[in-house]
C-alpha cells in the first residue's frame, strides 16, 4: 500500500485502468539503473522520477558544459564543471525526497558493467559510446535484466525493449553486431541535435521503460521486446523493425535480421 500523500501525488496513475493502484506500487518497488543523465537521461530521468520509481542508479562519467544547457534540461549553468551524476541526483532529490538514488560517476565497460547493474529490475541505456552499451548489453543478458535502449542523431531516434535473456528473446548486440566493439561512434557535437528531439526521444523511452516495469503487474501493455521503434521528427513518423534471433550472437547466441512491420 501506499501513504495517503503518496496516493495523492499519484492519482492521475491510479485512475487509469492501464495502471491502477497494482501498476503504482509496482513502479514505487521498482529499481531504474540510468545509463548516461545527458540528452536522452536528463528527460527519461524526469519522467522515471515523475511516475514514482522507488530507487534509482544513475550513472554517468561526465561533467555538465555550457553546450549541454540547450537539450539537458536538468542542468543549470550553475551546474557547469559539476559531474552530470551528481547534478541528476541532486535533482531527483529536490524533485521527490521519497526515491532512493544513488550515483556512479565512472566509465562503464566490460570489466565493471555486471557488478555495477546488478540488482537493477531494468536498465535504461542513453549513452553515447557504442562500447559501453555492448558491455551494458552483455551484461544485462548475463544477469537476466531486461534492457531499454534508446539513440538520438540529429531528427531521427530509436527506441528498443529487449530481454536477450529469455528464450526467443534478441538483444541489443543482435542488432548493432559486434563491429561497434569500440569507442567511435557519432555525437551530438558533430551531428548536431534538435533539443525538442531529444525530449521526445527521451520521454517516449521512459514509456517504454514503464511498459516493462508494469509486465504482469497492470494493463499498460506489451514490452514489445525486440521491436525497435524508429522516430523521424522531421516527417514526422513513427515505425517499427522487428530484430530475430539467431543462435550465432556473441552476446545472447543470436545475430540480427530486421524485418520491416510497417506498411507504406
Amino acid at each position: 500500500m501506499l501513504p495517503p500523500d503518496r496516493l495523492n501525488r499519484f492519482a492521475r496513475h491510479i485512475v487509469l485502468p492501464e495502471v491502477g493502484g497494482a501498476g503504482q506500487v509496482a513502479l514505487a518497488q521498482s529499481h531504474v539503473t540510468l545509463m548516461g543523465c545527458g540528452g536522452i537521461g536528463s528527460p527519461a530521468l524526469q519522467y522515471l522520477a515523475a511516475a514514482g520509481i522507488g530507487r534509482l542508479t544513475l550513472i554517468d562519467s561526465d561533467t555538465v558544459e555550457e553546450s549541454n544547457l540547450q537539450r539537458q534540461t536538468i542542468f543549470t549553468p550553475a551546474d557547469i564543471g559539476r559531474a552530470k551524476a551528481e547534478v541528476a541526483a541532486d535533482w531527483v532529490t529536490r524533485f521527490d525526497p521519497a526515491i532512493e538514488v544513488r550515483t556512479v560517476v565512472a566509465r562503464v565497460g566490460t570489466g565493471n558493467a555486471a557488478q555495477i547493474l546488478e540488482g537493477s529490475d531494468l536498465v535504461l541505456d542513453g549513452c553515447d559510446n557504442f562500447a559501453t552499451r555492448l558491455a551494458v548489453s552483455d551484461a544485462c543478458v548475463a544477469l537476466g535484466i531486461p534492457l531499454t535502449s534508446a539513440a538520438l542523431g540529429r531528427f531521427q531516434g530509436q527506441i528498443a525493449n529487449f530481454a536477450g535473456h529469455l528464450d526467443g528473446e534478441a538483444c541489443y548486440r543482435c542488432f548493432v553486431g559486434d563491429a561497434f566493439d569500440a569507442e567511435d561512434c557519432d555525437t551530438c557535437a558533430a551531428d548536431g541535435v534538435l533539443g525538442a528531439m531529444a525530449g521526445t526521444v527521451g520521454t517516449f523511452t521512459a514509456m517504454h521503460a514503464i511498459r516493462v516495469l508494469l509486465e504482469g503487474k497492470a494493463a499498460l501493455g506489451q514490452p514489445l521486446w525486440g521491436q525497435l521503434q524508429l522516430f523521424d521528427g522531421l516527417a514526422p513518423s513513427l515505425r517499427a523493425l522487428k530484430i530475430a534471433k539467431d543462435p550465432e550472437c556473441k552476446g545472447c547466441g543470436s545475430p540480427t535480421r530486421a524485418v520491416d512491420q510497417t506498411a507504406g
